[in-house]
């Protein structure tokens, strides 16, 4: 069997580095410089220069802002609604970010199976159970759901953000699912270790 790497990024052509607007080019090489890898959601997305942009700016819009949502649990959010929406690219990708920022092994594979047995504080299960059911059942969020999140001290600013992440992956997701957007391999392994 082939390793994810010998297969292709996304079903859609990713084009070559080189042939990138600077703006985005020099970003993906940041990533790179930083990461020691291009994540695929880079290389994907770079097909379409204005949506790249307009993707990455309302991501960092959203999950790169200080607040009452630790960045740790900005990332149990995408963890969390993505495995709703089966999503492998972001399941892994992402499982790994939140590794890494809740400096946790096994907290993105619980919150991914099921965040409910999750070694997780009340106050994170009522935020994941409000951004689940923003990923499947919005129709249904009513101020019950405030009151609830109330209670384990989210502002109306917080119940926003966990809102605008479950929301904006839901989109992320439904897109690398169509893309076939492969993860990478180096995620996999990324803050296994304590």
């Amino acid at each position: 069997m082939a390793s994810s790497s010998t297969r292709p990024v996304s079903r859609f052509a990713v084009p070559a580095l080189a042939d990138l607007p600077d703006d985005i080019r020099e970003r993906i090489e940041a990533v790179q410089e930083k990461s020691g890898f291009v994540p695929n959601v880079f290389l994907a997305l770079a097909a379409r220069p204005d949506e790249f942009r307009a993707f990455f700016a309302y991501h960092d819009a959203l999950m790169e802002k200080p607040g009452n949502l630790t960045k740790a649990e900005r990332e149990m959010i995408v963890v969390a609604t993505s495995s709703v929406n089966q999503c492998q690219y972001c399941v892994i990708a992402h499982g790994a970010i939140l590794r890494i920022r809740a400096k946790n092994p096994l907290i993105a594979d619980q919150v991914a199976v099921n965040y409910r047995k999750a070694d997780l504080t009340e106050r994170q299960k009522a935020m994941l159970d409000f951004a689940v059911k923003v990923t499947s059942r919005s129709y249904e969020v009513d101020d019950a759901d405030f009151a609830t999140l109330g209670t384990h001290g989210f502002s109306e600013d917080d119940i926003w953000d966990i809102a605008g992440i479950s929301a904006f992956f839901g989109m992320s997701n439904r897109m690398a699912n169509v893309m076939s957007m492969r993860p990478n391999d180096e995620f996999y392994s990324l803050g296994r270790q304590a």
